[in-house]
């Protein structure tokens, strides 16, 4: 049996990845708790970025912490197209829980469908990622051991999409944020108990990728993306703040048509008054003109 490392770099893996665990939590839940505020192509938009916050984040926590991982007697490599698999079926499963919480109109029956969909994808990450290794040896499993991983990640997911759809508070949602860190890192430090290796020396060439030439940085990459995506959403206006936005625009355009309908309104008296005066005066200098020419033609008449 080998003996088996789980920190190879003392506390700096397990640090780092249950960071990103938290980051990747904080980021999903925040981005789930915007698309139940929106509709349509929002919602979906809002969680399809919660979807992939969450599986990036659980995804690059395993890895992170698989870079402390070592077994002595053998060097260790990684399957790339395996650990490229780990990560599409982590974003695609975790998104179709999410999505199942988002839209689903009995929202118990959708808690309970999406957390068991969830958390079985976290756990198939998890052990599609163990099937990517590739050392001089065979790898074994404690069957306990593994059933409570799952268990534990399923748990965890149902807890963190409660957690999406009760709470709404920045505190909150952080707090939550850490529990589920905590969750996610409790089922790979459990799955990884699990494991037990039979090291058989070889001097053969083993095949994959390094894991600081390959996992380090796409990690790395992937952490990027989660900070990137962090200060998105954080400099995006939620849909209240644009409800006030909108709500404070609109008396501005009203007063401004009120007093556009106002100047028309004193633009129309004045022309009617013009009108109505020189019609006046114009009727009355007729008058008077008429009325004198017979009053003088009377006059010369008496004369004669």
């Amino acid at each position: 049996m080998g003996h088996l490392d789980h920190a190879a770099f003392g506390l700096l893996t397990p640090v780092l990845s249950y960071a990103m665990a938290v980051i990747g939590a904080a980021l999903g839940l925040r981005c789930t708790v915007r698309a139940l505020d929106a509709s349509g192509r929002s919602r979906r938009n809002w969680l399809f970025t919660a979807a992939s916050s969450i599986g990036t984040g659980i995804w690059t926590m395993h890895f992170v912490a698989m870079l402390g991982f070592a077994v002595r007697g053998t060097d260790i490599r990684y399957n790339v197209p395996l650990t490229i698999l780990s990560l599409l079926v982590a974003m695609l499963v975790v998104g179709a829980g999410v999505f199942c919480v988002g839209f689903g109109r009995d929202r118990g029956r959708a808690l309970l469908v999406g957390g068991l969909t969830t958390g079985l994808g976290v756990a198939s990450m998890h052990y599609l990622g163990m099937a990517a290794l590739r050392l001089h040896g065979s790898v074994h499993y404690d069957p306990l051991l593994v059933v409570l991983s799952v268990v534990i990640a399923v748990v965890a997911a149902t807890a963190a999409l409660w957690a999406a759809l009760n709470i709404k508070s920045p505190v909150a949602v952080a707090v939550a944020s850490l529990v589920m860190g905590a969750a996610v890192s409790s089922m790979h430090y459990t799955g990884m108990l699990a494991v037990g290796v039979r090291v058989v020396p070889s001097g053969g060439e083993l095949p994959g990728a390094r894991a600081m030439q390959f996992i380090f940085p796409l990690a790395v990459g992937l952490g990027s993306y989660l900070f990137v995506t962090s200060a998105f959403v954080a400099l995006s206006p939620t849909a209240r703040e644009r409800a006030a936005y909108t709500s404070a625009e609109r008396p501005t355009g009203a007063a401004q048509a009120d007093d556009g309908e106002a100047t028309r309104s004193a633009t129309g008296s004045g022309s009617g008054s013009g009108s109505g005066s020189g019609s006046g005066s114009g009727s009355g200098t007729g008058a008077g003109s008429a009325s004198a020419v017979p009053g003088a033609a009377n006059t010369t008449t008496a004369t004669a």
